[in-house]
């Protein structure tokens, strides 16, 4: 192998590093991703059939280096935007949601003080919330929930943790619930029906073995509620109850209605999203509140929200997936997948392996590259079990370190947690939870086949 070679992966792994450490490096994560991406790429350009493996190279023959890899930045760009559309358009349809204060309807109902009561009432609300919208965005709605429900700092962070667990675990079951599990939806490897019903059950027990232990620690405590002013002056503070649940019961039902769209057109899902997003839109410009009764009736308008919608994890996923192709071109991913495969035990029980590893990874590095990466190393078919499992641990896994997923580094932004106070209260029970839910998951493979 060549210097060109070794040197991407050292870059990647530098770059990957740098993601990793991004609030001691104060070094925004999509800033890195985007320069990761360009880096590799030019790396390539220069170095030709010199950064590639010579198995790969041979492929090549007699085409143009320079226009094989034209072709293939444009192969892998469009594989990229049909997951960041897709991303964009759930992204915003959340935020028209939220912004029009929908989201009140569920939350306002909230009005237990005991521990146990709140932990399973936020944990099945985060749980379900995520498998609709997203872990990232239901972390942050939840979260914002927390400030109106709990005034004391340790019990928040305690319950932000619990609320990024059930919504990693919620997540992981749907094809629109978290962004590895849209990769692989999005990328063919699993179908939207075989995804929920093969990982619902292990994905439950996840947060349920979790829970369970900490009800019995955390019998007979309350929380302290906190004094809330409302704010007269939002967007949606005059907006009607009747327009909140049209809100609500319209962009849940869009959302939910993406993956039947794609079973019966067989269309990619970023159109039905697209969609989606237009029916919304549509619908917000004829139902806004007249002027004369709000006067922040502008705010509520599609073209006002757009801002809101975190363009900073759209560019991330963008340029991370884009370097993780040069990783594949080259043939990077096709040695790691040789290595793991020299594991020396029997089928399933490798590929099982396998997916718990790249589980535990996900908790150190972010997911996003490691299913990207994984995605490349091999090529089961649609549906086949390595895939349904991978779905569940990089899902799951993240939850492990609150660095670990973007719902994770969402709770630590908002409430500033303390990664050694994840690490010393909440590391070892959302393990337990990842292994129980994994072990769910084998035993119900062992049932079937």
């Amino acid at each position: 192998m060549s210097f060109a070679f070794y040197l991407i992966i050292c870059v990647f792994i530098v770059g990957y590093m740098c993601i990793a450490l991004e609030h001691p490096l104060k070094v925004n994560k999509a800033a890195t991703a985007l320069f990761l991406c360009f880096i590799l790429w030019t790396i390539f350009a220069f170095a030709g059939t010199g950064a590639m493996t010579p198995e790969f190279a041979a492929k090549i023959g007699s085409e143009d280096i320079h226009t094989f890899i034209t072709e293939h930045i444009l192969h892998h760009l469009g594989e990229t935007g049909e997951t960041v559309f897709f991303l964009l358009g759930a992204m915003t349809i959340v935020a028209v949601i939220d912004t029009w204060g929908a989201f009140r309807i569920i939350t306002d109902k909230i009005s237990a003080t005991s521990k146990v009561s709140l932990l399973w009432i936020l944990g099945t609300l985060a749980f379900f919330m995520s498998a609709v919208l997203d872990n990232l965005t239901t972390t942050i709605v939840m979260i914002t929930l927390l400030n109106k429900l709990i005034a004391n700092k340790d019990d928040r962070w305690f319950f932000a943790a619990m609320i990024v667990i059930a919504a990693n675990a919620g997540g992981a079951w749907t094809p629109i619930g978290d962004v590895t599990t849209i990769m692989l939806w999005v990328g063919g490897k699993v179908s939207a029906l075989n995804i929920m019903a093969m990982t619902l059950v292990p994905s439950l027990f996840s947060v349920l073995v979790p829970f369970a232990i900490l009800s019995y620690t955390m019998r007979g405590g309350h929380v302290e509620v906190p004094i809330i002013i409302e704010d007269d002056n939002s967007p949606a503070s005059r907006v009607s109850h009747s327009q909140r649940k049209l809100m609500l019961i319209l962009g849940v039902g869009l959302l939910l209605c993406v993956p039947v769209f794609k079973s019966v057109t067989h269309l990619p899902p970023y159109i039905g999203i697209l969609g989606a997003l237009s029916i919304l839109w549509i619908t917000t410009e004829i139902f806004r509140p007249k002027a004369r009764q709000n006067p922040n009736r502008a705010a509520l308008k599609v073209s006002h929200i757009l801002p809101k919608v975190d363009i900073d994890t759209i560019l991330f996923f963008l340029g991370i997936l884009m370097a993780v192709g040069v990783l594949q071109i080259c043939g990077h991913l096709s040695m790691l997948a040789s290595g793991l495969d020299q594991i020396s035990l029997a089928e399933p029980g490798k590929y099982f392996l396998i997916d718990i590893i790249i589980g535990i990874l996900s908790s150190i590095v972010d997911n996003v590259p490691l299913v990207a990466g994984t995605m490349g190393m091999y090529s089961f078919p649609m549906d086949h079990y390595f895939w349904e499992m991978l779905a569940y641990c990089a899902g799951t896994g993240g939850s492990i370190l609150i660095i670990g997923s973007a719902a994770g580094i969402a709770a630590m932004s908002i409430e500033k947690i303390d990664f050694i106070w994840y690490v010393k209260r909440i590391t070892w029970i959302a393990f337990v939870g990842y292994l129980a839910g994994a072990l769910i998951y084998i035993l119900q493979y062992n049932l079937i086949h």
